[in-house]
């Protein structure tokens, strides 16, 4: 555990600093000793945690610190006044959330406001063609609160790189676990419920826009990202340099326009639960 910081921590200590925006997150046991007071997050249990993150790091603060999520034993009032004593040390820059629902969202916000502290910046949350449940509520309030959205999982476990072919169950990687379903608690990839039709009418559409436009699956569905006015930037997952230049390819010289943003809406629009069917339809014509 932390080994990826370890790993960034021994590149960024030969690099200017100031070039950098470095994020992490804080909640998870380390593996430092098993106990209750080695997770969440209270004010031990953070500001042990962000000590350990910089010296694996090598750095003396953190641009972007991010709650991994919530935590049902701890005030929100000691979480986030301890983050707010890491920004006034330096220790920390901005604060960020992670995996949590619209009413924590808007009671985390609430609690800053209460007291005085320094505002939340940014969502990290699951959030691809293939995953948009978080559009219904925590989108709302992130846009109500001026909070940018970080997608994880932009490409859905590589589902949404064109690899995984109609009527044809994956057997290597990630992919192969879920659709053996031995991978169902994996939030990162597809649930074994996602290898249906609408999954594969969103990669038809991928892949007739990625034929027009001369680029790969995997760059349209990063670029229909990058163009929700929420959404700042995208976390991507590649294992090879050349997935890193072809996801890095989706940011410049480029876009969409504004008929495909709607295929691509449209394809992938998630079913609506109640009561947001209800509201949705009452307010059609307003």
């Amino acid at each position: 555990l932390g080994n990826s910081e370890t790993f960034v921590g021994r590149w960024l200590e030969k690099q200017p600093r100031d070039k950098f925006v470095i994020a992490t997150k804080c909640r998870m046991d380390m593996g430092v000793e098993q106990n209750v007071n080695n997770v969440g997050l209270s004010r031990r249990h953070i500001t042990e945690s962000i000590d350990r993150s910089l010296q694996r790091l090598h750095t003396d603060f953190v641009d972007l610190y991010q709650i991994h999520a919530w935590d049902d034993g701890t005030p929100v009032e000691e979480t986030l006044r301890t983050l707010d004593d890491l920004v006034r040390v330096g220790k920390i820059r901005y604060v960020g959330l992670s995996n949590v629902t619209g009413w924590q969202i808007q009671k985390l916000v609430d609690t800053t406001k209460k007291y005085g502290l320094n505002s939340i910046v940014s969502l990290q949350q699951q959030y691809s063609l293939a995953s948009r449940d978080s559009e219904l509520e925590p989108f709302q309030v992130c846009k109500a609160a001026g909070i940018a959205v970080l997608p994880w999982s932009a490409l859905k476990g590589g589902l949404l790189t064109g690899k995984v072919k109609r009527g044809v169950k994956p057997t290597e990687g990630r992919l192969g676990s879920v659709a053996a379903d031995t991978a169902i608690a994996m939030q990162a990839a597809p649930h074994w419920s996602t290898f249906d039709d609408k999954t594969f009418n969103i990669i038809d559409t991928l892949e007739a826009i990625a034929k027009k436009h001369g680029r790969s699956i995997a760059q349209v569905a990063l670029r229909w990202l990058l163009q929700k006015d929420i959404v700042p930037s995208v976390i991507i997952g590649a294992k090879t340099v050349a997935q890193l230049d072809d996801n890095m390819a989706a940011a410049n010289g480029w876009s969409l326009t504004k008929e495909e943003m709607k295929q691509l809406d449209d394809v992938s629009a998630p079913t609506l639960p109640y009561p947001y069917d209800m509201i949705f339809n009452m307010n059609a014509d307003r």
